[in-house]
């Protein structure tokens, strides 16, 4: 399967769905990731089951800017809409392999609970905080 350009248009529709999307953020001018391509390319073709998308950092900025990039090339793979890996840096192709793997190989449900407890705990904290901090007055 040839990867698919992403933008800003089509990359929430594209990467929402089930299964499993693959996102590389490039730009032309990087070296490591014109070198990076042609493993990207060869991985898509082997697993015609996940997309694989690109973001051209350049013409998409604001798309780059909305996930942080802040080097390139960036692997990102998403399951089922959600975010399950993200790193900086061009992976050779037996790591690419390996992650591609990984990521078939997660229990979603298990994921989804545990993003429901992280934001359980993040909402918490800042209620505990002023609990404590009323407490620590009134000492």
């Amino acid at each position: 399967m040839a990867t698919v350009a992403l933008t800003a248009a089509n990359f929430d529709e594209v990467t929402g769905k089930d299964g499993i999307v693959l996102v590389d953020f490039w730009a032309s001018w990087c070296g490591p990731c014109v070198r990076f391509a042609p493993t990207y390319e060869r991985s898509s073709e082997k697993h015609s089951e996940i997309t694989f998308g690109k973001v051209d950092t350049e013409a998409e900025q604001a798309l780059a800017a909305k996930f942080d990039i802040r080097s390139i090339p960036t692997i990102m793979a998403i399951r089922d809409g959600v975010v399950v890996f993200a790193q900086p840096g061009a992976l050779p192709e037996s790591a690419l392999e390996s992650l591609i793997e990984k990521v078939e190989q997660l229990d979603m449900g298990e994921v989804r609970e545990q993003m429901s407890a992280h934001r359980k705990a993040a909402h918490s904290e800042p209620a505990k905080a002023e609990t404590e901090t009323a407490a620590a007055g009134r000492s």
